[in-house]
C-alpha cells in the first residue's frame, strides 16, 4: 500500500488490517465515530480522513499492566 498522510475510511480500515492485523471494516469505523470511539479523525467539509500517524497511535494502543505481567526488580 502506498504511504499517504491521510486516508479515507476504507483505506484506513485496510491500513489497520495490513499493517497491524486489526480486522476492522469501514462500517465498524463509521459506528465507532458515532460513539466517539476508535482512532482520531478529521472532518474536511463532508469528507472524513484519518491521519496515518493517528492510525498508528490507535493501533499501538495503551499498554495495560496486570498483576501477573509485572516484573519485580
Amino acid at each position: 500500500m502506498e504511504l499517504k498522510k491521510s486516508l479515507n475510511t476504507p483505506e484506513a480500515a485496510k491500513y489497520l488490517q495490513e499493517n497491524y492485523g486489526i480486522r476492522v471494516s469501514p462500517g465498524t469505523m463509521e459506528v465507532w465515530r458515532c460513539y466517539g470511539r476508535g482512532p482520531r479523525y478529521r472532518k474536511v467539509c463532508r469528507w472524513i480522513v484519518y491521519p496515518q500517524a493517528d492510525l498508528d497511535m490507535f493501533a499501538n494502543g495503551t499498554l495495560v499492566e496486570t498483576i501477573d505481567s509485572r516484573v519485580e526488580a
